[in-house]
Parts: C-alpha cells; structure tokens; sequence
C-alpha cells in the first residue's frame, strides 16, 4: 500500500505555511503552484496534496498501473484515428507503459480520500506523463499537454471507473483465484486423508450422529470450490466498461466506436474479456457492479471465517477441548504460560474475514452515494476492494501452506467420541421407535451407562444387533450420503 513520505509530509506543511521562492513552480487553469525538486507532478497534484492529507494512504498500485493500461490504450486508439499525431501518441504509450509496469509509484501521492470522481488522481497521471516526456527530451518526441494529449477522448468520470474495473478484476485473476485454489486443493487433500476417521457429528455445537472427518473437510473444501467461483462470476461482473462515456455518459468528445477500441485493446493488454458499456449512462452514475463483487468478496470472507473457526474449535486442547485435529505449530502462545500453542492461522483468517466484510459494506453504501450522473466515491470503492481482494489472497494462501497442509488427525481420540456419543441411538428409531429410543439415551446420560448397556439391561436388543446398528463407521455411509 502507497503511502505518504516524510517529504510529501514535509511539503504539504509548506505549502500550508508558505513555501519557498526556491521551490519550482509548474501551471495549470488556476495558476501556478510550488512542486518538490524532481517530482514529476504537476500543479494540480500540487493542488490535491494540499487539499487531501487526509488518511496517508495513496490509491492501491495494481489501480494506478491499471491507468497506465487506460492512458497506453487511449493513446493508440486516437492515434490510430487520426486524432493524436503519432510522435505524440507513441510517447504517451512508452510513458504510460512505464507506469502500466509498476515504475513511477511514488509519483501517485494523491490520498484515497479526494475528489469523489478521482479527477485529481487522473490529472496526476496526466501530468506525470507529461513531466516524464519532458524529462526525456525533444530526441524522445514533441511537449505534450496533460489535457489535450493525454487525456484525449477522455474525462476522469469514465477513465476511473474502467482503471476501477480492470484493476480489480486483474487482480481477482492474478491474486485470489490462485489463492483459493490452492486452499481448495489443500481441503480437498485432507478429505480424502481423512476419509475413514469417524468422529461425533455436531450441530447445535452439540452432540450429533457420526460423520467422518474426511466428509467434514469435503464440505469445507466445497465452500473454497464455491469461492473459486463465486470469484469468477465477480472478473465477468467487471467486463463492462465505462471508458467512451466522457463526462456525463453521452461520448461528448470522443469518436465513434472508441469505446469499441479501447475494451479491445485492454482486453488484448490483459488476457481478459472487456467490453463496452451496455449503458454508459449506467456505468458512470451507478456502481452496482462494484457493490455486487463486494457482496461476493463478502461471502468468501465469511466462508474462510466459518472454515478458521471451525478448525480451531476441533482443533482444541490440548487436553481440555476437542482435540480431534491437531494444528501446526507455527510460533509459542503464550509470554507466561510455557509450552501453550494457540491457533494462531485460524485468528488470523478470521480477522482477515471480519475486516473485509467491512470493507464490502463500505463499498456497498458507496453504491448508494451515486447522485445524477456521477458515482463520486470512486477513489475509496477502489481502495477498499483492492484491500480487500489482498488481504483474502493473502489470508487464504498463508491458510493452505501454514496450517490446512500440516493438519493431523487424532484418529484413535475421534474414534472413541464417536463411539461414546449418545445420539447413536438415532440409528435405533427405525426398530424402537423415537420415544422409546429417547428413553435409552436420556438413561444411559442419567446413570452414566453406555447405550449398549441400557438396551441389554432392558433386554430391547441382542448383542449382535446392537453391534451392527451402533457401528458408528456404517451410520456415516447411509444410502444418500455424498460420496
């Protein structure tokens, strides 16, 4: 995550007391403005500086090298149609694949929490373009201007909602499909390693009928399947693109079929499948795209919590808790209590879980914040799903690789849970009946009995029958089961 500098810090507090004559100065529509010794923005970043020291917290990298892929596009796209002279148009695109690649970085300074349409984050593209073609030389290409050229064809109202979308699906693609997928791959690993260990079923977080530990995991498993694609759905909920809609939705500005251009290309920059707007309208003044993935971020948090919970409630004890799993070691517990280890991948994941379902609702009331024909809380939408998507990727990988891989199973503890659980009495409804069979279960509870015991007292069942029916292994495999 980009942040502040001690320098952005210390020029900020400059301009607010004054700067100094020494300071160079650069130009924009309103005036002059002071900019650090070999800073590459211009004057209206200066301006943003100013206004915004808000949070420290600059708009994610994989956002602004998705700018870089918008401003390359727009400048070949113009180029091709006549409206840019090559010279200019082929410098834009060596500048802005720079910035596509990740160099440059610390010349986005601007805070996430600015111009709700991201303009001022736009224009600091723009000018950093052209800063850096001046900082080529003329061998390099002609001058060019941070509106006219750069920002051809364009306005911040469509140029960031497609930096938005293409970003976050990248990074949906590249981050947190492999994420999962590997954590899915480890599950389903443990599913069948476990596939015979039988152990007591429990809902309620009570006792229920026997499951094994492997049809646990193949649920758990399931969930990361339904993760992987859930996340799928959300890089198609992204495909369309707002970039052709100009200022209000209408194109005012740019040629036809530049849309059309534009998705073709960055689909062809990105390996993904971009299109147009169906609505351009649509695209700029509501985010219900972006707040439907939110949703879907949402739901894969809350699967990683249940799946982290889960496995530090079976996973614990050692002596004194469930203790049917047994939880890699990573790091001590405790500065006091010598010896204790406690579950620290499942308290990080669930963290990671809660976290981004904040980060979701914040995207989801954004969506509302649309007013006319702009959504004007871009910058913190991108902010948050970026942050979110990371710290998934993140979480779920260290998941897989720090704790599902190193999981092992105290066969022979399960076994005797399941073998001592009351709610075996469930397979004898069928021959004794439900009140009859609640009978056994609440004696056997009562006198300390095993079910065995109270239905040979009763004389309710032979030896041989009640081995058969309470073999807790065989009340797993009933005929509907999930293999």
């Amino acid at each position: 995550m980009l942040s502040f500098t001690a320098a952005d810090a210390d020029y900020v507090l400059t301009c607010v007391t004054g700067y100094t004559p020494l300071m160079p100065t650069r130009h924009d529509s309103m005036g002059e403005m002071p900019v650090p010794e070999g800073a590459l923005w211009g004057a209206s970043t200066a301006r943003a500086l100013l206004n915004f020291p808000v949070s420290g917290h600059a708009l994610p990298p994989a956002f602004l090298r998705a700018m870089g892929l918008v401003k390359l596009a727009a400048a070949r796209v113009n180029t091709e149609l006549g409206r840019l002279d090559g010279a200019k148009g082929a410098l834009i695109e060596r500048i802005a694949r720079e910035i596509a690649d990740g160099q440059h970085l610390a010349q986005f300074p601007i805070d996430v929490f600015q111009t709700g349409s991201g303009t001022s984050t736009n224009m600091n593209v723009n000018e950093v373009i052209v800063a850096r073609a001046a900082q080529l030389g003329s061998a390099h290409g002609p001058a060019l201007h941070a509106n006219d050229d750069v920002n051809l064809s364009q306005s911040s109202n469509d140029v960031i909602p497609t930096a938005l979308n293409v970003s976050v699906a990248l990074a949906l693609h590249a981050d947190l499909l492999p994420a999962l997928a590997r954590l899915a791959a480890a599950l389903h690993g443990k599913a069948v390693e476990f596939a015979s260990v039988v152990k007591p079923g429990r809902t309620h977080l009570m006792d229920a009928t026997p499951v094994t530990l492997g049809q646990e995991f193949s649920g758990y498993a399931t969930q990361l399947d339904k993760a992987g694609e859930r996340t799928t759905r959300a890089i198609a909920l992204l495909a369309e693109l707002a970039i052709g809609g100009t200022a209000v939705g209408t194109g005012l500005n740019a040629p036809a079929d530049f849309d059309v251009r534009m998705c073709a290309l960055l689909s062809l920059e990105t390996g993904l499948d971009f299109r147009p707007a169906r609505n351009h309208f649509e695209a700029q003044a509501a985010r219900d795209d972006c707040v439907e993935v939110a949703g879907q971020l949402a739901a894969i948090a809350a699967s990683l919590t249940k799946l982290a919970n889960d496995l530090r409630l079976l996973g614990s004890g050692p002596r004194a808790g469930l203790a049917e799993l047994r939880l890699p070691a990573v790091q001590p517990g405790s500065s006091i209590m010598p010896g204790k280890v406690n579950p620290v991948m499942s308290e990080m994941l669930i963290q990671v879980g809660l976290y981004v379902q904040g980060l979701a609702q914040t995207v989801m009331a954004c969506g509302r914040e649309g007013q006319l024909e702009l959504n004007a809380t871009l910058p913190v939408q991108a902010y948050c799903l970026h942050e979110a998507i990371t710290c998934l990727a993140n979480g779920a990988h260290l998941f897989a690789t720090r704790c599902i891989e190193g999981l092992s199973a105290d066969t022979a503890h399960c076994a005797e849970l399941a073998a001592h659980s009351l709610m075996l009495v469930t397979a004898l409804t069928p021959q004794l009946g439900y009140d009859l069979a609640a009978e056994v279960a609440k004696e056997a509870q009562v006198h300390g009995l095993s079910l065995a015991q109270v239905l040979v007292q009763r004389g309710l069942m032979t030896a041989a029958d009640i081995e058969r029916l309470l073999d807790p292994l065989r009340m797993t495999q009933a005929p509907s089961t999930p293999a």
